[in-house]
């Protein structure tokens, strides 16, 4: 799968992986709403272009899987400071 890389020369490697950090630093530092979103940006960065078969979970799961999710930083990260803005799309 990463064939690829093997036929790159040093110049080459080292582009890419500033190319991979700069789209991990990217996902990385979302926040606010940002952190709730669907992130093909982050799968672009292979060099396998698929489309991904993502599956939708019902509004309700979705939801609870939500509510888990801000639980989960409230644990990990209770010192973060609090984002107080709408989405507005």
């Amino acid at each position: 799968m990463d064939e690829d890389l093997e036929t790159m020369d040093r110049a080459r490697l080292i582009a890419e992986v500033r190319r991979l950090r700069a789209g991990i630093r990217e996902h990385r530092d979302s926040t606010g709403h940002d952190l709730c979103w669907h992130h093909p940006a982050l799968w672009e960065l292979l060099p396998e272009k698929v489309n991904p078969a993502i599956a939708v979970p019902p509004w309700e799961k979705f939801m609870r899987g939500c509510i888990h999710y801000r639980a989960s930083l409230d644990r990990q990260r209770p010192d973060a400071p609090i984002h107080d803005k709408e989405f507005d799309g």
